[in-house]
């Protein structure tokens, strides 16, 4: 790629029809960790109008599964309280008018064969696959700029429509930024659009100072694009919105949960799977290197590369890419990797300790680029391997 370009990341928010799927599924993660940190769940989510349909595998206690039939009463009780909190009160998505049928089931008896522990085999992989993690000195949270400012918008829009019931705003809504890069670091702002949900009765010069005050708020100082590139509900309106406006998935918007496409994604989606999915936990393992890489100053960018196989403990393979950028070679810094964390599944799983009530609050707004919480969310964003890396490449 050229050192000069134009650089586009999007964002969605958690009224977005798809994340208000991974937002279920999420808390179904969570109900299962926090009846047993060894439960076992894959959980899918489809919302449309007036309707929420939930289904997959699961295992943990006879609280929540006995004789293999799953508590759906339970199940259907926290989708309508994560739809509430949401704030889906219309006409065609309501959290209290809206059917919601479960169909989660028991787990694949030879998917747990190759997955548990036992003897002297450790806990496999829950499913094969190639996993990556990116960081790069753009912004704090080491996170490349254009998905971060797609994230913070959406979420200052979100916080405001919380904070004011009478904000005119629906919870439905999508941001896009585009960088100017030159000489390959991001110099400023091109084009910013924002759709957001509204009141049926809001004008759309309105909706737009609305919108401006949140974009003005994230972008840095000087970096508001011209006035004929910030794009405001482009299509003129947006009452109706969420699942009554386009059917959500779980697992749909893999590149906004990652970096927005400056860096690779496996394939695997992550809500709704439990941290045996390395889907999922080498996805932020790989994240955790990586930033923990660029904090330590080793590099001003890196991605991490983990691959493997069901039912087997060991990755497959660990790749250190720089791009360029660093101070230590490649296969030193591989060797370090492998020195100071254990990336089996279970390894992974300790070391960040992720078999915890913990996944809901990444479903919207990514997964990585967050602030780490004394609960123990996002601990793959904790920068503590910092000195452990440095003294293995001494």
């Amino acid at each position: 790629m050229s050192n000069s370009y134009l650089f586009t990341s999007e964002s969605v928010s958690e009224g977005h029809p798809d994340k208000v799927c991974d937002r279920i599924s999420d808390e179904v993660v969570d109900l299962f960790l926090a009846a047993d940190p060894g439960a076992r769940v894959a959980c899918e989510t489809l919302a449309t109008t007036n309707r929420v349909v939930i289904a997959g595998e699961v295992r943990g206690p006879e609280s929540l599964v006995a004789n293999d039939v799953v508590d759906r009463e339970k199940i259907e009780a926290l989708a309508r309280k994560a739809i509430a909190e949401i704030g889906y009160e219309q006409d065609g998505f309501h959290h209290a008018r809206c059917e919601i049928d479960v169909y989660l089931h028991g787990q694949s008896k030879d998917i747990a064969v190759g997955v548990d522990a036992s003897g002297n085999k450790d806990e496999g992989a829950g499913d094969q696959g190639l996993m990556f993690g990116h960081a790069r000195r753009e912004t704090d949270v080491l996170m490349p700029a254009a998905i971060q400012y797609s994230h913070d918008i959406l979420k200052s829009l979100a916080e405001y429509r919380h904070s004011m019931p009478k904000s005119g705003l629906g919870p439905d809504s999508k941001s896009q930024v585009t960088l100017k890069y030159e000489d390959g670091k991001p110099v400023g702002v091109t084009s910013v659009v924002v759709s957001t949900q509204h009141d049926a009765d809001m004008t759309q010069k309105q909706v737009r100072e609305l919108v401006r005050d949140h974009v003005e708020k994230v972008l840095p100082k000087g970096w508001f694009p011209p006035e004929d590139e910030f794009y405001t509900n482009p299509t003129g309106i947006f009452v109706i919105g969420g699942p009554d406006g386009d059917a959500g998935l779980t697992g749909r918007k893999i590149i906004v949960d990652t970096y927005g496409g400056a860096a690779p994604h496996g394939g695997g989606a992550f809500s709704g799977k439990d941290p045996t999915k390395v889907d999922r936990s080498a996805a932020y393992a790989a994240r955790y290197v990586a930033k923990n890489i660029v904090a330590a100053d080793l590099a001003d960018k890196c991605t991490i590369q983990v691959a493997y196989a069901i039912g087997v403990s060991h990755p497959l393979s660990l790749l250190v890419d720089t791009h360029g950028t660093g101070r230590v070679a490649e296969d030193k810094l591989v060797k370090a990797v492998r020195e100071v964390m254990d990336l089996s599944p279970r390894g992974i799983r300790e070391h960040l300790n992720l078999a915890k009530p913990i996944y809901a609050p990444s479903a919207a707004y990514g997964h990585f680029g967050r602030q780490p919480t004394a609960e123990g969310h996002f601990s793959w964003e904790r920068t503590d391997l910092v000195e452990a890396l440095k003294s293995a490449l001494t």
